[in-house]
């Protein structure tokens, strides 16, 4: 995923990584910042998962990208870094619905639909086919996929993250393939 340097979150990157050169005094330092900004995809994606809102989801991201800036003290070398952002994340994400739990943004969906427009290639059905699919997982489902598949994550390291044995991990990634198989056809 690449990001517009003209949005608000390529914005915040060009200053990350203005601020992160200017920070260059060690080499443990600049090994830090590469990997910052190179999970930064994987963060992207990882909070439009949970978000479904793109600017919500790069504001989650940029919350994430600082909190780990500010707190690199605290990551323990010889660890997964990205398994510590998505936690980070997900944490933000988790206090943020706290805070906003009487927030109803666009409950009927009249400002999505102004936005949206009809797919022009078949590819893009597919798509919209595999997010619909996607959305009617359990949220456990499919956040246990999502770690496993799509953000690379080993089942051990998914069943840190997520807080369960990994023989769960397992369970829910396998129940969600065969339902996905199931809805999409290719059972």
């Amino acid at each position: 995923m690449s990001v517009d340097e003209a949005s608000r979150l390529g914005q915040v990157l060009k200053r990350l990584a203005e601020a992160l050169d200017a920070a260059e005094a060690a080499d443990a330092s600049n090994r830090f910042r590469a990997d910052l900004i190179g999970a930064v995809p994987h963060l992207r994606r990882f909070a439009l998962s949970l978000t479904r809102d793109p600017v919500e989801s790069d504001d989650l991201v940029q919350f994430t990208l600082l909190k780990a800036w500010e707190h690199q003290a605290r990551f323990k070398p010889g660890t997964r870094l990205i398994a510590w952002l998505f936690t980070i994340l997900r944490n933000g994400y988790l206090n943020g619905r706290i805070k906003h739990r009487l927030e109803v943004p666009d409950p009927a969906g009249l400002h999505a639909g102004r936005l949206s427009q009809a797919a022009d290639q078949e590819h893009k059905l597919d798509v919209r086919d595999m997010q619909a699919a996607l959305d009617r997982l359990e949220p456990a489902q499919r956040e246990a996929l999502l770690l496993i598949a799509v953000d690379d994550l080993s089942y051990e390291e998914a069943a840190a993250f997520i807080g369960c044995p990994s023989g769960t991990v397992k369970s829910r990634v396998s129940r969600a393939r065969e339902r996905l198989a199931r809805e999409l056809g290719d059972a």
